[in-house]
């Protein structure tokens, strides 16, 4: 797309290319652990109705290196990426407003995907669901149940005055699993033709007793608005 590059280089090997304005990125990421179907083999359900679901997978780990360019300089990189790949009809039920959504890579090797889908009410919708992935690629799936999500600090946006959550505990008793979780740069609202908030994390804590630590990914959507009708 223009001089937007992604080519499948090899088995499980991706080259990406991109530009806007004076950044660019060359970047080469190899999967390590293979695909993760979430729900019902790649199903996932997100509402009452047939329609308020997607089909959904992952790439929870990819080793990643390359180039970032910002300007005149380059900085050789390398790390792990994770990608998502979800696509659907429907989005959200009629009374479902937002979600928040986590994916974290652990340094012991596993990962945990999971989202709380709100309600207008402002209560958990039971269709909010998530999946742990061992270190070996296995995938347990998980349901509201299974994981709470404590918000314990919040951030006022100085563009559209919404207000995010920006601190939390994510627990998943089943696994031994308690993370302290916090952003990066507070600032990681988009504004498009919608305002949400999308960033960097990072997280300490514990997983049966030995101590984890890691980054990851949330999205935050509908706390400047409802989503309905955005999709």
């Amino acid at each position: 797309l223009e001089d937007w590059r992604v080519e499948e280089t090899g088995p499980g090997t991706t080259r990406l290319q991109a530009a806007a304005g004076d950044v660019a990125i060359d970047l080469t990421l190899s999967d390590l652990k293979g695909p993760v179907l979430h729900g019902d083999r790649g199903y996932s359900q997100k509402g009452p109705d047939p329609g308020n679901a997607s089909y959904y997978y992952s790439l929870s780990r990819l080793a990643s290196d390359g180039v970032v360019t910002v300007g005149d300089r380059s900085f050789p990189v390398q790390g792990l990426s994770w990608q998502d790949h979800e696509y659907s009809t429907s989005a959200l039920a009629a009374d479902q407003v937002g979600w928040d959504w986590f994916a974290l890579q652990l340094d012991d090797g596993s990962e945990l995907k999971v989202f709380h889908i709100r309600k207008a009410d402002g209560s958990v919708d039971p269709f909010s669901a998530g999946t742990f992935i061992a270190p070996d690629g296995s995938a347990t799936p998980l349901t509201h149940e299974d994981f709470t999500i404590t918000v314990h600090d919040t951030w006022r946006s100085p563009h559209s005055s919404a207000e995010y959550p920006a601190r939390w505990t994510v627990a998943v008793p089943s696994q031994g699993l308690r993370l302290e979780i916090e952003p990066y740069l507070a600032d990681q609202e988009l504004n498009v033709s919608y305002s949400y908030w999308e960033g960097a994390v990072n997280f300490t804590g514990e997983r049966n007793g030995m101590p984890v630590s890691g980054d990851g990914y949330v999205e935050m959507t509908g706390y400047a608005g409802s989503m309905q009708g955005q999709f």
